[in-house]
């Protein structure tokens, strides 16, 4: 399937001079996004509500701060920058209120949209700019002049220049200096939920573990086993980030590499296959997403359980000591 992607000609900033953008949320992604905004030039208001830490935090950065419902009622743009599991719930008692038709309401991530947790009036403009990194990297390559990836996509067009402002709040955040494909909210959402599950956190974790695990039960020191099946993951990663699955086995012993071709399809094998088929197919379907939106509405008991049962993990426990030997090392909180 082909797809389109825009860059920095093919985006004008001045379709947003003269109009105010509503970041909502001063996280990860809000930080960055306001920030990158404010330096290109645009007019960006923080929406937060009473008493949040990132009150102040985003005053001292230069920005204007307001409640959410003063920002939504003064904005013309309003991008929804808080997690998924609260953007429902804000936007039913803070936005819906003083949402009216010309504004354009934009999201990072499609989920809400697309699964219909939020559904917006007619007549205004719903649109999707999602940065293809964290946002301290948006940040930085911003900075740097480089950008970071993103994508675009348009839900609903009542002014009939959605797409255009799409790519202008791109270009504003710096994105179209390093390129920006449009999609649709469902595609992005399936795709972002799925890549999430079967390899980014759920496949690597998963896989991470049960190596670790492997290598234990048949005597072999937890350390050992720790170095080999987590601790070097970076280094491989690093390479594929780099130059793609070639790079990486160029630069691997060849060793290595046929161990790769000879053992890799064992493990990820026909039955792995269907399983993230199966995977695949809880997602389109909304299965899924029903089961996390409950999860969050009983109180989150299962995955408060499973966050302390993996916390508790040997692999865990073992790497913490492994890394304490390496201070170069200093997690993010």
């Amino acid at each position: 399937m082909a797809v389109t992607i825009y860059y920095d000609a093919d985006a004008d900033l001045g379709r947003l001079k003269g109009r105010k953008i509503a970041v909502i949320g001063y996280g990860s992604q809000g930080h960055a996004h306001s920030l990158n905004l404010k330096d290109s030039g645009l007019d960006v208001m923080i929406g937060l509500y009473k008493g949040s830490r990132s009150w102040e935090v985003a005053q001292q950065a230069g920005l204007q701060v307001a409640t959410v419902e003063e920002a939504a009622e003064s904005a013309d743009i309003i991008m929804m920058l808080v997690p998924d599991q609260t953007q429902k719930e804000l936007y039913d008692r803070a936005i819906r209120p003083a949402i009216r038709p010309g504004q354009t309401l934009m999201f990072a991530h499609g989920f809400n949209i697309h699964f219909k947790q939020i559904q917006p009036p007619e007549g205004v403009d719903v649109s999707m700019v999602a940065p293809k990194g964290p946002g301290h990297i948006v940040r930085r390559l911003f900075t740097e002049g480089v950008g970071t990836p993103a994508l675009i996509a348009v839900q609903q067009n009542a002014s009939g220049h959605a797409r255009e402002d799409a790519l202008a709040y791109a270009k504003g955040i710096g994105a179209t200096s390093a390129g920006v494909i449009e999609t649709t909210f469902k595609d992005e959402t399936e795709t972002d939920l799925f890549g999430e599950q079967s390899v980014l956190c759920g496949g690597v974790s998963a896989l991470v573990k049960t190596a670790f695990e492997t290598l234990v039960e048949a005597g072999y020191a937890p350390e050992l086993a720790y170095f080999e099946c987590c601790h070097e993951l970076k280094l491989i990663v690093d390479l594929i980030y780099q130059g793609g699955l070639s790079y990486m086995r160029y630069s691997v012993s060849d060793t290595a590499e046929y161990g790769d071709y000879t053992s890799g399809p064992k493990v990820i094998d026909e039955h792995v296959r269907e399983s993230m088929r199966d995977v695949l197919r809880n997602i389109q379907s909304g299965v899924w997403a029903k089961n996390w939106i409950l999860e969050n509405q009983a109180g989150r008991p299962s995955f408060y359980a499973m966050r302390n049962k993996d916390a508790n993990h040997q692999l865990e426990v073992v790497g913490k000591q492994l890394r304490a030997m390496m201070p170069w090392l200093k997690p993010r909180q």
